[in-house]
């Protein structure tokens, strides 16, 4: 920056080296991104503490990112209401009697909870709630337990509505409606991948299953499902095909579900709303604190022009389209198991986007590298947010439960690699239903 105190190369030893310090000193992520933010403030003359309220502001004032509390407040009226109960009832018809069927329930519940939470603290809280201890009592290891329910739960941040996705399109302006779409394949892949997984484990450890279910019970499963199963249709439907925004369907999918826990099944009454709206209001303030903090420390990268000094280095190794995607996917997994994904989101897209345009990355391609390796970052240490919360309901050590989780993250590079390598993964259902969503 031209008149600035300090250089591009003294600006980033400040800002990184007091972000990391501060997370040595065990210092929460959103808070380190704040305070490293102060430093540069104080000793630049042309700045003041003042711009990290601002920024913080101005990061906040999106009308895209209403759609958060909405979307978190849509999966806890579902979990109170007995919507989640209801999907559970139709998992555990269609993949009970599969080997390992408790762990398989708990995978396909995750997808449908996916569908609708867009979080995937939210899908890990109440996931390991319901199966751990219900895995415990019927003979499944403590470590498989816990795995299987972090390592699911990241689905949520890539089934639409996601949202990251949402976070991501408000961001770096890429069309949220394609990256709903985007989501679809690579999330059913990755859940066939998990399932596949269980069903090695469960057939090697000798996991009980449930005895096959009738095709009435299945067909009355459906029905009484069916009303629950629209929500995603209703969030994704109405997004893609124009009828309202990201933040209209998410506010939406928060009146539908309020109507069937409050109407049709009339199982959520005044106590449970507050605590659903307790609940939310707590979730959000933590992400978008996150947001905000994450925003002034990127608008200072932007401010010292770090991510063009960082972009020159870079840019002389030449790489083609599929190293490129690598080195992106490399960086947001490294990146992941520090810091959580939004603020991830909000440092290192900007830097990285100009070099998936270098070599004529679709946007929507780029962004489902991205999210899809941030997806690990939920499950690998230091941060691991989803395993955190599933080694605390279990009440066991993370790195007790390390091993399963990292032979069952092996699929998921796969299937990483295979997005990375093959883009139709991504961009064929956004390309079939519609084109201009693209570039």
């Amino acid at each position: 920056m031209s008149g600035a105190v300090l250089t591009a190369g003294q600006a980033a030893f400040v800002l990184f080296g007091a972000f990391f310090g501060l997370l040595a000193l065990r210092v929460p992520v959103a808070f380190a991104l704040g305070l490293a933010c102060l430093p540069i403030l104080m000793i630049e003359p042309r700045l003041d503490t003042v711009t990290l309220m601002s920024e913080s502001f101005n990061a906040f004032n999106s009308f895209i990112l209403l759609a958060v509390p909405f979307f978190l407040l849509t999966a806890n009226l579902m979990n109170i209401g007995g919507i989640t109960d209801r999907l559970l009832k139709l998992s555990r018809s269609m993949v009970g009697h599969w080997p390992g069927g408790l762990a398989q329930i708990n995978v396909l519940l995750s997808l449908f909870f996916a569908g609708i939470s867009g979080s995937s603290t939210a899908d890990a809280a109440s996931q390991s709630k319901i199966f751990i201890e219900a895995q415990r009592r019927a003979g499944y290891d403590d470590s498989f337990s816990v795995a299987i329910t972090a390592v699911s739960a990241v689905l949520a941040v890539i089934v639409p509505p996601s949202i990251l996705m949402i976070v991501w399109g408000g961001i770096l302006t890429t069309s949220i409606g394609a990256l709903f779409l985007a989501g679809i394949i690579p999330g059913i892949l990755i859940a066939g991948a998990q399932m596949a997984t269980v069903h090695v484990y469960a057939v090697k450890r000798g996991y009980p299953t449930y005895p096959r279910e009738t095709w009435r019970a299945f067909i009355c499963a459906c029905a009484h499902s069916f009303l629950a199963l629209l929500t995603p249709g209703i969030i994704i439907g109405g997004k893609i095909f124009g009828w309202f925004t990201a933040t209209e369907s998410a506010a939406i999918a928060v009146l539908y579900a309020g109507v069937l826990s409050f109407v049709v099944y009339r199982e959520m009454n005044l106590k449970g709303l507050y605590g659903a709206l307790l609940d939310t209001g707590r979730l959000t303030g933590v992400i978008l604190f996150c947001v905000g903090t994450a925003s002034c420390f990127g608008w200072l990268l932007a401010y010292y022009k770090i991510p063009e000094a960082i972009l020159t280095g870079v840019s002389a190794w030449n790489m083609g389209f599929i190293a490129t995607g690598f080195f992106v996917a490399a960086v947001f997994l490294i990146v992941g198991c520090f810091l959580d994904a939004i603020p991830a989101i909000i440092i290192c897209g900007p830097i990285l986007q100009p070099l998936a345009k270098a070599v004529d990355m679709d946007p929507v391609h780029f962004a489902m590298i991205g999210i899809v390796s941030l997806a690990f970052g939920l499950v690998t240490p230091p941060y691991g947010l989803c395993l955190m919360i599933a080694c605390a309901v279990a009440g066991m050590r993370m790195r007790d439960a390390i091993k399963d989780t990292a032979i069952m993250l092996i699929p998921l590079f796969m299937v990483l690699a295979l997005v990375i390598v093959w883009p139709k993964v991504t961009l064929f259902l956004p390309s079939l239903v519609s084109p201009e969503f693209l570039n």
